[in-house]
């Protein structure tokens, strides 16, 4: 099994590295049959998104704080791990950012699309799902659109739903709603075409972000789902994805 191991910059991660590098034969990201990241669930989303078009498995260590994309960090029995592993696929949402000079720009996202005000004022959004307007105005501090990998991310803290990684739904999330006060949010099926309109530009301007990918004074964002591009993971199947999105609805 060819291994290539990618590191975060941290010192934690490159020691791995160095370890990893003396217990196993290695090569590069393109010959190799495995890609090995060390770091954090920010690396790791950082790395998906790098060596994409290799349509690589991707195994991750976890050499950060969280780790919810990461398996434990154990350097000994790797091989047999990975022949152990349970593959999960993700594909990423892909968003179309218009900005005010109307230059568009195209960024993928794994976790979240999601809109912020970029000033004291707050944002005026309107909301079209599959070309049918559903909110004329939201007033708020952005909003977001998870996967069902990023709804315990950005999405859970912002009071949106855990969604089980085969549920085949996004969620789509207020942050800090002024107007309509009440309205929590929406489930949309994952093959949904999500547009929002930025309302009074000048007054009230508004970023967009593709995970990290970032967009300013955006005046409107395409969102769905890019069924063709695939993201493939590996997890140790005792702690596999779809048990950890599970286990995250009972915590306590």
């Amino acid at each position: 099994m060819n291994l290539a191991f990618i590191a975060a910059a941290t010192e934690e991660a490159q020691k791995a590295k160095e370890t990893l590098h003396h217990l196993y034969p290695s090569t590069t990201p393109e010959k190799a049959d495995v890609i090995i990241v060390l770091g954090g669930d920010g690396f790791m989303l950082k790395s998906l998104h790098q060596f994409q078009s290799l349509e690589k498995p991707v195994y991750g260590m976890n050499c950060g704080s969280v780790g919810f994309l990461m398996n434990g960090h154990q350097e000994v029995n790797l091989p047999d791990r990975l022949k152990a592993a349970n593959e999960t696929i993700l594909h990423p949402l892909k968003m179309i950012a218009t900005d005010a000079k109307g230059k568009s720009v195209v960024a993928y996202a794994i976790n979240e699309v999601s809109l912020l005000r970029q000033t004291a004022q707050a944002a005026k959004i309107r909301i079209y799902v599959d070309q049918v307007p559903r909110l004329d105005t939201l007033v708020c501090d952005g909003i977001l659109i998870a996967s069902p990998a990023g709804s315990t991310a950005y999405n859970l803290s912002a009071h949106g739903p855990i969604i089980p990684i085969n549920a085949n739904l996004l969620a789509l999330t207020p942050i800090s709603a002024f107007r309509p006060r009440r309205w929590r949010g929406a489930l949309l099926p994952d093959t949904a075409h999500v547009i929002l309109e930025i309302l009074e530009t000048d007054k009230r301007p508004v970023s967009a972000s593709a995970d990290d990918h970032e967009v300013r004074d955006v005046q409107r964002v395409e969102v769905c789902q890019d069924a063709k591009t695939r993201y493939r993971l590996l997890f140790d199947p005792q702690h596999n994805l779809e048990e950890r999105i599970l286990g995250e609805q009972f915590l306590v």
